[in-house]
């Protein structure tokens, strides 16, 4: 057996005793976690020597374990031990903001969990982090920019006007902007300003790491009641925005399964083809990055509508083809 799955065996257990009021029997275990009473037995004797307080209760004839009599009542915070652990565990998961104000202060958070919660739960949740590794996608490295987020975090904060210097990355040229910050957005390991721009008389999206420089101004405003920061960006099938279209794309039966085992967009529909291919419909604002995400499917893609989204891929397809003569 994987020492993984034997620690995440022993951590459901653990879950399911602090949440329990009268504890579970070993077939109770058993039931929960779909396996062998005696395989139950095993790591509750596991656990007890890793050093963690079970102890059991005869109800109707049958022991119930549970866990942490005592020591549940001696935590000083407003949460359950177990969100105290799961804040814990999940600072691998977090890494993707280091150097930012978002990670410090997410780093001093654990620091106080860590000296809450009971040593053996320290050293299991050490062992648990072990045998898991958590894998991340290309990332911008936000050290750089800690100075520019601090201020755009305190613009936000304070509702103040921001001058900034910004760099479209589309016309290659740096223009003055003055802008009304509403919101900090993470998505897909970029920063961005959410926030009404005097320029352009409207919401738009600034890439932090592409705000040359950014000035607080004295000036105040007041967020508009009807902004809605999820509202605003649910269209995009990315972070680009642009005129509402609906897109219908085929995809070959050998990928049919990656495609419907995740949600790609809040408006999708999938439909099932009797060759075991899969049909996705989307109503997106504008087709630049659908279009990318559809070629990263090669072959195993088609767009069906669209024509102009169809015309795009095969331009496009066209131009990579030269690039190999």
């Amino acid at each position: 057996m994987a020492r993984g799955d034997q620690l995440g065996r022993q951590w459901r257990i653990i879950q399911c005793l602090l949440t329990s009021r009268r504890g579970k029997t070993a077939s109770n275990l058993a039931d929960e976690l779909a396996c062998h009473p005696r395989t139950i037995y095993r790591d509750l004797e596991a656990l007890q020597l890793a050093g963690f307080p079970l102890f059991t209760d005869r109800i109707e004839g049958k022991n119930h374990w549970s866990l942490l009599e005592n020591v549940k009542h001696q935590i000083p915070l407003p949460l359950s031990l177990t969100e105290l652990m799961a804040l814990y565990f999940s600072r691998d998961m977090l890494k993707i903001l280091k150097d930012t104000v978002f990670y410090d202060a997410l780093e001093t958070l654990f620091q106080k969990i860590k000296a809450t919660l009971p040593p053996e739960y320290i050293d299991y949740l050490g062992r648990i982090q072990e045998s898991l590794q958590v894998g991340f996608k290309p990332y911008k490295e936000y050290g750089r920019f800690q100075d520019i987020i601090d201020r755009v975090n305190q613009a936000v904060v304070q509702r103040r006007m921001v001058e900034i210097i910004y760099y479209t990355m589309s016309r290659k040229r740096e223009t003055h902007r003055l802008v009304a910050p509403y919101k900090v957005w993470f998505f897909d390991g970029t920063f961005y300003l959410i926030g009404f721009c005097q320029l352009r008389e409207d919401v738009r999206l600034f890439a932090i790491d592409r705000i040359r420089s950014l000035d607080l101004t004295d000036d105040t405003f007041e967020m508009p009641d009807a902004f809605d920061g999820d509202q605003f960006m649910q269209s995009s099938f990315g972070v680009f925005r642009g005129r509402s279209v609906e897109v219908k794309i085929w995809f070959d039966a050998s990928v049919a399964g990656y495609i419907e085992e995740k949600v790609w967009h809040a408006s999708q529909n999938l439909y099932s083809q009797a060759d075991g291919s899969v049909i996705l419909t989307m109503q997106v604002a504008g087709i630049e990055e659908v279009r990318f995400w559809i070629m990263s499917w090669g072959a195993k893609a088609r767009v069906l509508e669209p024509q102009e989204l169809r015309a795009a891929v095969q331009s496009e397809a066209a131009a990579m083809l030269e690039n190999y003569k």
